[in-house]
């Protein structure tokens, strides 16, 4: 048998290519289209087939694009003990994790209690208690709360085990536009935060708030536009009907921007207890009291708050120095 009579289409398999597993379907079609050009091509159309499939062959492969996803995470103040770890991991990626007494808590139940979460596999939502507005009565005032409250949390970071860099969110109950003073505290949080190596954050109001026919703010926005600087993580809460699914847990939630804060890194979705006028179109039910429990509490023995977040790990606070 003379070379000419040789398979084309086995030559093309033997040639130095090294295919990946992506072009093996394009190879295929390469080495077809040479076997017919050998046989039935004259020479011009030949060399344009082959320059054709070298070009083919040449030309990169698209890396494919990661899917983006959101996680799944609870938090509630008081910490909701040591068996009910197993279960509610089966549901949530991360944990809230308070520095200081909650809001209404006279201590703090989750001290100490760091090193057995990473042990489960959770993540965090790092949470200090923000101050009332009324508590600021000047800015110079403000100012001094504001590095005072910033020492003290970065102070219990480090107690617990929490490695610099990790994002600390300041929880902000008030809705609406904040006054000036509140705006200096939180400058101070942010700057006297930066200089002991965390990162400042905030929970606040993604609800709107109408000051005036066709004017409306939401508290997340007004802390934005007064930040000096983009160094600010905003953890949102809205639990109106929509956008909020209720209480629900997807095993890939809603992004936090669909909360209506296209920045927002973190979004609470549902609240324990429910409040009726804003949850009364959800789709998901509520417990009979109230309540938003995990799947796998039938006890309803830990109502929470639900929130997704863009990692898995919303504080980087499994990172240790």
């Amino acid at each position: 048998m003379t070379a000419s009579a040789i398979s084309p289409a086995i030559n093309c398999v033997k040639d130095d290519m090294k295919p990946t597993l992506a072009s093996a379907s394009l190879l295929h079609g390469i080495c077809v289209l040479r076997a017919l050009s050998a046989k039935l091509c004259s020479v011009p159309v030949c060399i344009s087939v082959m320059l054709l499939a070298a070009l083919l062959i040449a030309a990169p492969t698209p890396a494919p694009q990661a899917a983006s996803r959101s996680y799944l995470g609870f938090d509630r103040n008081i910490y909701p003990g040591d068996a009910a770890l197993p279960i509610l991991r089966k549901t949530f990626t991360f944990s809230s994790y308070w520095l200081s007494p909650p809001p209404g808590e006279k201590r703090n139940t989750w001290n100490g209690k760091r090193e057995l979460l990473v042990s489960h596999g959770f993540g965090f939502l790092v949470l200090y208690r923000g101050r009332d507005s009324g508590e600021l009565k000047n800015e110079t005032d403000a100012k001094g709360k504001g590095s005072k409250d910033a020492i003290a949390a970065a102070a219990a970071a480090k107690e617990e085990g929490f490695g610099t860099g990790t994002i600390i969110f300041l929880d902000i109950e008030e809705g609406g536009r904040l006054p000036a003073t509140y705006h200096e505290y939180l400058r101070a949080w942010l700057e006297e935060l930066k200089r002991a190596g965390f990162v400042a954050g905030v929970y606040g109001s993604a609800i709107p708030v109408k000051e005036e026919p066709g004017v409306s703010i939401t508290t997340a926005d007004d802390i934005k536009n007064h930040a000096p600087s983009h160094e600010i993580v905003i953890w949102v809460f809205n639990d109106v009907c929509p956008p909020s699914p209720g209480c629900a847990f997807p095993e890939n939630p809603p992004a936090p921007s669909a909360s209506g804060i296209s920045y927002a890194a973190v979004w609470q979705f549902a609240q324990s207890p429910r409040r009726k006028e804003r949850t009364a179109h959800c789709p998901a039910k509520y417990s009979p009291d109230g309540n938003c429990c995990a799947p796998g509490d039938t006890a309803h023995a830990w109502f929470l708050d639900v929130n997704s977040a863009t990692s898995p790990d919303p504080s980087g606070g499994t990172r240790q120095d």
